[in-house]
């Protein structure tokens, strides 16, 4: 191993092939690894045990069955709804963080950003869901016209996952806004380009690799979540909840093991894609 490292200088100085890193992902592709070959058992209809007889009924079920097709098309769409969210949110916030405010405004900000990842995420998914009940302050603010909050339910989900998630997107993009020059923004501007067409010509197309780098937290964080659509989400289901109760409730580990493998095939596609557009080079 010291021998293809010494050969490889840039992998050993980015730390993608130092012992502990390499352990990590052997660990990482051994669990996904146990994860495919438990979906292949079956269980006992009788006793309710694992047996090791090997099939693919349970991979069959995932993908034929209508109610596992319409709860990854719902994970998917919340998880895409919440990236855009969560993108459009941390756009201007990251941009004024890094070429607006001054040097200590900005770590003040940064530290307002990582703040929320120090509090406890059932605090915070317990909060959104007193904001969501009917006694909550959503209602009582739309009391007066005659309206009523969303309550429980996909709304409420898509709103607490972006809030959870957000953070996640505005470092990223803050990060990248840091790396584009402002001689570059000086230059466009002295060409005659406004602020918008700065922005969609010169400050996106250099900011695709943060955007992206965000994007793959937000989304891989709402495809495994469960947590809090089972807080607010009411009777909404999501892939993280199906495999939650088909493991715990209806003890079924290997059709929990092949829903499991739903995100991962997702997610192994999402970045195949990503990979092909190069951003994950220059993130």
């Amino acid at each position: 191993m010291s021998g293809f490292l010494h050969r490889h200088p840039r992998l050993r100085l980015a730390g993608l092939l130092t012992p502990p890193m390499l352990w990590l992902g052997v660990a990482y592709l051994g669990a996904l690894a146990a994860l495919f070959i438990t979906s292949l058992w079956t269980v006992d209809d009788f006793t309710g045990q694992v047996r090791i007889e090997w099939n693919l009924d349970n991979l069959k079920d995932v993908v034929t069955v209508p109610v596992y097709r319409a709860v990854t098309l719902r994970t998917l769409g919340v998880a895409a709804l919440v990236t855009l969210i969560d993108a459009l949110l941390a756009f201007p916030i990251a941009l004024f963080m890094a070429k607006v405010a001054s040097v200590r405004w900005q770590r003040i900000l940064v530290i307002a950003v990582l703040t929320p990842l120090w509090a406890s995420y059932l605090v915070k998914a317990y909060a959104w869901r007193a904001m969501f009940s009917s006694t909550g302050p959503i209602d009582w603010a739309l009391a007066p016209f005659g309206m009523s909050g969303p309550g429980y339910g996909l709304p409420a989900t898509v709103i607490t996952l972006a809030y959870l998630w957000l953070p996640y997107m505005i470092l990223p993009l803050y990060a990248g806004l840091e790396r584009i020059p402002d001689s570059l923004l000086e230059a466009s501007a002295d060409l005659g380009a406004g602020p918008w067409l700065t922005i969609r010509r010169v400050v996106l197309p250099a900011l695709f690799p943060a955007l992206v780098a965000g994007s793959i937290f937000t989304f891989s964080l709402t495809m495994g979540d469960y947590i809090a659509v089972k807080i607010v989400g009411g009777t909404t289901q999501m892939l993280g909840n199906v495999v939650y109760d088909t493991f715990l409730t209806a003890n079924n580990k290997p059709l929990a093991a092949a829903v499991s493998m739903i995100p991962v095939v997702v997610m192994l596609v999402y970045l195949a894609l990503v990979r092909r557009t190069g951003a994950l080079e220059n993130v």
